[in-house]
């Protein structure tokens, strides 16, 4: 699964001198070399002409000080160099590098769309010590945007119950997932969004575990649940299809590792025991 590794330092203030990692980002997309998906260094960064000047500490990752800095969406890009979405380089980076540059790039678009104050329209200024923008006019701070997301794996004596999400990439199936509404627990969240899904109600809940995602902010938080009453019927503005799988049925395609759906999917496959 991809979390941040144990050695990751967090940082907020730049450490000059250090060996870096640059992060450096357009939209959702990593700059990164063709020949190797190497990341750029100062020198690189000059060449192609972005500026560093507003690049974000992110954090040291073993000896190596990693900022975040962003291009517009319609900067170009040198030869040898490509803007590479996230997701495709999970298993073609380093795992640890690759999720130092989740945070990076939470940290990149927090900074870039906290430039003004929402409430006032001034200029905002990082302060020092901690990771908030605040207003040089009216003192609005802003601190970078987490979103709870709850996921849930629902269980049926020995199945399992999978959905595809009608904007799943390639038709994978997953668990269930939904965001929290203001003034919602966790545990609130996970009876409705089942509920409104596929019309199922669960009972006790189990705390899985959870996992930054950075698409673009997510914070998902896992459970299993079993299921206490009700037939499968779908939303289908968001559930195309959902099925129970019990042992001896062939399973669907399911996410990778480096996600947690795929984690709480292989840990509660059916008529798996201990």
């Amino acid at each position: 699964m991809l979390v941040t590794p144990a050695h990751f330092v967090p940082l907020h203030a730049p450490q000059p001198g250090a060996q870096e990692h640059i992060f450096v980002f357009r939209g959702g997309a990593l700059l990164v070399r063709d020949a190797d998906l190497g990341l750029p260094d100062a020198e690189a960064c000059a060449a192609l002409g972005i500026a560093l000047d507003d690049a974000r500490a992110v954090g040291m990752l073993g000896k190596h000080y990693c900022r975040a800095a962003w291009v517009a969406a319609d900067a170009q890009v040198a030869e040898g160099f490509a803007f590479r979405p996230l997701r495709s380089l999970f298993g073609a980076v380093d795992t640890h590098l690759l999720a130092v540059a989740g945070r990076a790039f939470q940290i990149a678009e927090w900074a870039r769309t906290h430039r003004f104050c929402g409430a006032c329209g001034g200029a905002m200024e990082a302060l020092a010590g901690e990771r908030c923008m605040r207003c040089t006019r009216c003192g609005h701070a802003a601190y970078p945007r987490i979103s709870p997301a709850m996921m849930v794996l629902v269980r049926k004596g020995d199945a399992i119950l999978l959905a595809r999400n009608v904007a799943a990439p390639n038709g994978r199936f997953s668990a269930l997932a939904g965001f929290l509404e203001a003034g919602e627990s966790v545990e609130d969240a996970v009876h409705r969004e089942v509920f409104e899904e596929v019309g199922l109600r669960v009972r006790d809940l189990r705390y899985f575990g959870s996992q930054s995602w950075p698409f673009p902010h997510s914070l998902m938080i896992a459970f299993t649940a079993e299921w206490e009453s009700g037939e499968i019927a779908c939303d289908t503005s968001e559930i195309a299809e959902a099925h129970w799988f019990g042992p001896g049925d062939t399973l669907p395609e399911f996410a990778t590792g480096v996600s947690i759906s795929g984690e709480l999917i292989r840990a509660n496959l059916p008529g798996r025991t201990g």
